[in-house]
């Protein structure tokens, strides 16, 4: 049976050393001199995520559920592309969500990022990252207004989802099992269960 959840905030550490707090436009002038070497970096709240080194679980989970939206929602998402978010949280943040569905198909985008507008469903496989995608990050995709945000966590086989977003936070936050079937708000005629995504 679904159940109600209620996310416990990530403590804010104040006893550690200041840091640099990166912007978008710094990034994109660090990465167009080399600076990155080819690691791949999502920029959340001016900090710097390092997306490389996933372990197995998350790769096959990802590229399960690719398979899934390949097959339901052909021509309409995308994997681990920079999306735009709320105005005033654009010049500090530039996530890259796993999976992306959109409302329209991708060719629409002309080659921009998608916006919170564009996108029906967002989806983080969570493994190391569950409390980072279930705090952070489901904050951020709120104060965006994303309507619909599942988190796979993946070491408890379940799915849990963020809906309703409200003033920076969501206000339903429901946990699935693998059984339970859940339907992405743009698309109630495609059910999902995450057991009957194939590893």
């Amino acid at each position: 049976m679904p159940v109600a959840l209620t996310i416990e905030p990530v403590p804010v550490l104040t006893d550690w050393p200041a840091r640099k707090r990166w912007t978008r436009a710094e990034c994109d002038r660090f990465e167009a001199f080399g600076g990155f070497d080819g690691q791949r970096y999502e920029l959340i709240e001016g900090e710097l995520i390092n997306k490389m080194g996933k372990n197995h679980p998350h790769v096959l989970m990802l590229m399960a559920l690719a398979d899934w939206f390949a097959q339901h929602f052909p021509g309409r998402w995308m994997t681990e592309a920079p999306m735009e978010v709320a105005l005033d949280d654009a010049p500090i943040n530039e996530p890259e969500p796993d999976l992306l569905l959109l409302h329209g198909r991708r060719t629409a985008l002309d080659g921009r990022c998608p916006s919170p507008q564009d996108v029906a469903l967002l989806i983080e496989v969570a493994d190391s990252t569950r409390a980072f995608d279930t705090t952070v990050k489901a904050k951020l995709y709120a104060r965006a207004g994303v309507m619909d945000y599942w988190v796979v966590d993946v070491k408890a086989n379940r799915m849990v989802v963020f809906r309703e977003p409200r003033e920076g936070n969501y206000t339903s936050i429901i946990g699935y099992d693998a059984t339970e079937v859940i339907t992405p708000l743009s698309a109630p005629d495609q059910p999902f269960r995450l057991s009957d995504v194939p590893l």
